[in-house]
């Protein structure tokens, strides 16, 4: 077969370039401006795009490679526009070359829009020798008998219509038997004509691929190393390349259709012309197809009312294609449509297949989001009364992708205002009923939990460019404060453009992020400066957006910063401790981040730094051990740290630490008011060593949690000592699950009826208390000296006999009682009695926690109507009970009873 002839009829100009069409095959082959595309397979999200361009194979090795195998068959799938056919022709012109695929004798290349338009039946013989580069008689017994030889290049098969489907077709094996077209290539890609033979299908997604086997092939396009190098070979200047490509990626990159090379032609055309012009680029989505359709309406050179009259039709046309899904029109629904003198301008906007003059010419949009940018301009001309905005929308809501972006773009003046100078005003009928539509969805929307909803009204908002519509939009009764966590690059622009536009917020809230990249991060870091609380738990930062986020910090008005459960690290956290040096952070969250001892260094910089606002650090779950606590207990020392709480539960804490605490606590320079050692392996030697220091004048400690710490009655001494001390501020003890015991426990109950002891709330849950500690419990609520507010002794088995005496206290005119805890204490109905009583005569009583005991439906009556009657009483938990449903109605009766 004569390679040259097909290099001849491959290379051949069939199109003049257009700028929504994009430039042609042949052209981008003959100037070197062919970049080749990647495809789509899984990769990390956190990946950048360089990386994952050294990850995926380039378009044409993925077509080849299978092809130099066994594999018969491949389906190169791609969006509009994503150079499916410059592929397959580079393909055909490599095979001729004698570059590649020289394992096959015969590559022969269809298009299959243009078959599907042939009438008449015919063979397989008849379709090479008559429609194809014409295969020469003597060679073709050669294809026809050795079929492994032969490469068939299907183009267009979404475009087809045809059906694939095998068992619609009776399928043909003579060479020669004359049959339908559809069953011609059906008979072909299923193997009955031809068999041995190998294919290449390029198609867009369609429902025909599951009649299709062989090794799928999806078209990644073009990723940023591959729009820079394209970019670079359009532009002769190097800093116009660089200049475009800037603004592109700012102002659009964002789009998937970015990576689309035919987007990337159109791009770089109307950039051109404007920067030669010295006019500026367009910012927004709509004002760039605003600047595409001036210069078409342009390079027509028709007038205003002719202007206006073929886009109206094309509007018309736009719609139609919408509503039925079909992508193609007949001349005669041309007609239909209003281009009855305007034919010889449709070029410019639509692909024309066919003769111009023939009947049988069907003409399609190049262009989705031009046709949906027509349908957009169209709706504002229409003078018409017949179609509000919300038929409209309705009508187009389930096909349309970026109508409403358009039409939101186009109701401002300054963005339309190009346009009306060529078509005419716009009708500002529709446009008030536009914006009066928009923001009635927009208020229902914001109202409501769904973040996609919420997204998509801040891209419309993005695309308007008025920060007066977007204060107005955005009302205080807005749910702005719910997770706006997994958002698309898109996204991040849109809800980045809203936040500057209202200038401060109160909570940015990206709740479960999971691929927060070095490029979302960079577009929100804006928001992020702008936002007092950002709320990050349950995300994934790349190092990055890490980096991005500390920058935000450093400049912002961040003052709550949280990152549970992020998986942070040391090295990440480095990073971030760069901005906690200047900023005006006060409270920083890294529960459960994979942080150790290394971390604490980089902390113990930022705290000591001079500059730092924090107050408050949550550590807890994190592995940082003894010597990252020391490096802590360091910063805390420094004049310059200002850390008030200290959150350091399962921080694998011992007795060695507390040394290095009590000395920072009374040192005089330490800020500290609250520590949380839950679940640490304190023992009794750290209490002892961190009883010296609570005693110290200079120690300013009010809150103590020592909740699961290993401790016992030994312990209870050197606290006994402490609370006794006049230089002890402890507002707050936590003992809870420490094995303290009946003797411990009466020493500290002894300790705090000293007149002047500070402590409000104590906790001491399952502590191996007896009856007799609570009757010391009760004679010191009734003393007249205690101060406690706050009691919470559950899960210690003392009965009702034991809680009596606490029931006592209540009712007694000295006690300050506010909360109390008697959780699984074994109780039953006997004490109701004494509890309602004591409810009543309690003038402080708030919290009553009764859960996990023994009361029944007996019991309810009595409950319900003593917690109806007080006015202080605020909330009983009842729940976990032995109550049956019968008494569930009257248990609602109250809605301070939670059951």
């Amino acid at each position: 077969m004569d390679k040259d002839a097909v290099l001849t009829h491959v290379l051949k100009q069939r199109r003049t370039p257009s700028l929504l069409g994009g430039e042609q095959p042949v052209s981008v082959m003959s100037s070197s401006r062919y970049v080749s595309q990647l495809t789509d397979r899984e990769v990390e999200n956190k990946l950048t795009d360089r990386e994952v361009e050294n990850q995926l194979p380039s378009l044409d090795h993925a077509i080849r490679t299978p092809l130099s195998g066994e594999v018969q068959t491949v389906v190169l799938v791609g969006g509009e526009g994503s150079g499916k056919t410059t592929a397959l022709e580079k393909l055909v012109v490599d095979w001729a070359k004698g570059e590649h695929l020289q394992n096959f004798t015969y590559v022969l290349h269809f298009g299959l829009m243009e078959i599907r338009s042939l009438k008449d039946e015919l063979s397989l013989e008849t379709l090479l020798q008559h429609h194809h580069s014409p295969v020469p008689s003597e060679s073709m017994q050669l294809v026809l008998q050795k079929p492994e030889d032969v490469l068939f290049v299907f183009d267009d098969l979404d475009q087809y219509r045809l059906s694939l489907d095998p068992s619609v077709h009776t399928l043909c094996s003579d060479l020669s038997q004359a049959v339908s077209v559809s069953c011609l290539i059906s008979s072909l890609l299923h193997g009955s004509l031809l068999r041995g033979a190998a294919f290449v299908v390029a198609t867009r997604t369609t429902g025909r691929l599951e009649f299709l086997n062989g090794t799928r092939v999806e078209v990644s396009g073009f990723l940023k190393p591959q729009r820079e190098t394209y970019f670079n070979g359009f532009f002769t200047d190097p800093a116009a390349a660089n200049k475009a490509l800037l603004h592109m990626e700012r102002t659009l990159g964002f789009y998937d259709f970015c990576t689309s090379p035919r987007f990337c032609w159109t791009v770089c055309s109307i950039y051109k012309t404007l920067m030669d012009a010295g006019a500026k680029l367009p910012d927004t989505l709509t004002q760039l197809y605003v600047d595409i359709l001036v210069h078409l309406m342009q390079a027509l050179s028709l007038k205003e009312a002719c202007n206006r009259e073929l886009v109206q039709a094309l509007g018309v046309m736009a719609s139609h294609c919408s509503v039925s899904q079909n992508s193609s029109c007949t001349k005669e629904e041309l007609h239909s449509f209003g281009f009855q003198s305007l034919l010889s301008s449709v070029g410019a906007f639509l692909n024309v297949d066919g003769d111009l003059e023939s009947d049988a010419c069907v003409f399609s949009f190049t262009s989705q989001l031009m046709q949906e940018f027509l349908l957009a301009v169209s709706f504002f001309l229409d003078t018409s009364v017949s179609e509000g905005m919300e038929k409209m929308w309705e009508k187009h809501k389930g096909h349309a992708k970026f109508l409403d972006l358009f039409l939101s773009g186009l109701s401002e003046p300054v963005q339309r205002r190009p346009l009306v100078i060529l078509l005419g005003e716009f009708n500002s009928d529709r446009i008030s009923d536009f914006k009066s539509w928009f923001k009635s969805s927009s208020e229902e929307t914001l109202k409501g939990c769904y973040n996609d909803r919420h997204h998509r009204c801040f891209h419309l908002l993005h695309q308007a460019q008025n920060q007066s519509l977007v204060k107005e939009i955005i009302s205080p009764s807005a749910r702005t404060g719910i997770s706006y966590g997994d958002l698309s690059l898109q996204d991040c622009v849109a809800l980045n453009y809203v936040w500057s536009c209202l200038g401060e917020m109160q909570l940015l809230n990206l709740y479960r992020t999971r691929d927060l990249t070095d490029e979302k991060a960079e577009v929100l870091a804006p928001a992020m400066s702008l936002s007092h609380k950002i709320q990050l738990s349950y995300s994934t930062l790349s190092t990055g957006a890490v980096s991005h986020l500390a920058s935000a910090l450093s400049r912002g008005r961040t003052e709550e910063l949280d990152l549970a459960h992020t998986s942070l690290g040391d090295e990440k956290l480095k990073v971030l401790c760069a901005g906690l040096r200047d900023c005006k952070l006060h409270t920083l969250k890294l529960l459960v981040c994979r942080l150790t001892e290394a971390g604490c260094e980089d902390l113990m910089c930022a705290l000591t730094s001079g500059s730092s606002q924090l107050r408050v650090l949550e550590m807890m779950f994190n592995q940082i051990g003894d010597l990252g606590f020391m490096k802590l207990c360091k910063a805390l020392q420094s004049p310059q740290c200002k850390l008030q709480q200290l959150q350091l539960r399962s921080c694998e804490l011992t007795a060695v630490s507390m040394e290095a605490l009590s000395a920072a606590l009374c040192s005089g320079k330490s800020e500290l008011r609250k520590v949380d050692l839950t679940s640490n392996t304190i023992g009794d030697g750290g209490v002892e060593a961190l009883c010296k220091s609570l005693q110290h004048p200079h120690c300013k400690l009010q809150s103590l949690n020592l909740f699961d710490t290993e401790l016992t009655g030994a312990c209870c001494p050197h606290l006994m000592e402490t609370l006794m001390s006049e230089h002890c501020s402890l507002l707050e003890l936590d003992l809870s699950v420490n094995d303290l015991g009946h003797e411990g426990a009466l020493l500290l109950c002894q300790a705090l009826s000293r007149p002047g002891c500070p402590v409000e709330k104590l906790g001491l849950t399952r502590c191996e208390l007896t009856q007799q500690v609570f009757k010391e419990l009760g004679s010191l609520l009734r003393s007249g000296t205690s101060r406690l507010k706050s009691l919470i002794v559950g899960l210690n088995k003392v009965g009702d006999q034991g809680v009596k005496h606490l029931w006592d206290a209540v009712a007694h005119p000295a006690c300050l009682l506010e909360e109390l805890d008697v959780e699984m204490t074994d109780l039953t109905d006997a004490c109701v009695e004494d509890l309602c009583a004591a409810v009543r005569a309690s003038k402080t009583l708030k919290s009553l926690e009764l859960r996990n005991n023994s009361l029944t439906d007996a019991s309810v009556p009595a409950l319900v109507q003593v917690m109806q009657d007080s006015c202080n009483m605020q909330e009983m938990n009842l729940k976990y009970n032995d109550f049956s449903e019968d008494v569930f109605e009257m248990l609602d009766e109250c809605d301070k009873i939670r059951y």
